[in-house]
């Protein structure tokens, strides 16, 4: 049953053939993703300006510097957000350029100096959370105060296992690239997940797949018929 109260969630990402999004651990995406066929690439842009805001982690921006605006298609760019639970988000960041408006969601902990730093530089500055940032209590404030009704997630392992661990996603769409990368530490699609037993897996229904360009595309609703997760 869908929440009101929060976005609808599209979690968005390439992966290679046995799941990796990286080369190796903190390299950036960017270089696996200069092989996405131009049809996709396509996609991607198209996605993100179909949509009210886009999320990434704040290792994300730390490794890949992205923009996250829409280049490759007409439309807007979306409202950027990046949880950083202490806002350590590197001064010359992309995402605090004009290109687009930006949220910064940090939790009580974030010294006061990091948050008048980021405000200084013309960003929202949202404080929700103890420690670490509240994903749900930040999905209900995009909702309620900024009027996003849909998100992309393009985020790293850490992010992409606390939305789901929160039921906060609702569909994923994989493009597969054709390489195998190897390495026990690579980072791959979710990270920090140990289940004890399959009762525990997360669990996913088909919705369709395609071929965009040279790239298999997967389509995938998120269940979560099983009990709540903490």
């Amino acid at each position: 049953m869908a929440d009101h109260e929060r976005p609808h969630v599209l979690m968005m990402s390439e992966i290679t053939v046995d799941g990796k999004l990286t080369l190796r651990r903190g390299a950036s995406s960017k270089i696996l993703m200069k092989y996405m066929a131009p049809e996709t690439e396509i996609l991607l842009h198209r996605t993100r300006a179909e949509c009210d805001a886009i999320m990434v982690g704040a290792n994300t921006i730390r490794i890949d510097n992205s923009f996250l605006t829409v280049r490759l298609v007409e439309g807007k760019s979306p409202l950027r957000v990046i949880p950083s639970n202490r806002g350590d988000i590197p001064p010359d960041a992309h995402i605090l350029g004009p290109d687009a408006r930006t949220i910064i969601a940090v939790s009580r902990a974030a010294p006061a100096e990091k948050v008048a730093r980021l405000r200084e530089s013309g960003v929202d500055v949202v404080v929700v959370g103890e420690g670490q940032v509240d994903l749900p209590g930040l999905m209900r404030i995009l909702k309620a105060d900024y009027n996003v009704s849909r998100m992309m997630i393009e985020g790293g392992p850490t992010l992409n296992w606390s939305m789901l661990n929160h039921r906060l996603v609702d569909e994923i769409r994989l493009i597969h690239l054709p390489f195998i990368v190897g390495g026990a530490d690579t980072p791959s699609l979710v990270g920090g997940m140990h289940i004890e037993t399959e009762n525990d897996m997360i669990r996913l229904s088909h919705k369709r797949h395609y071929m965009c360009g040279s790239n298999l595309v997967t389509e995938w609703d998120v269940l979560y018929e099983r009990g709540a997760r903490t």
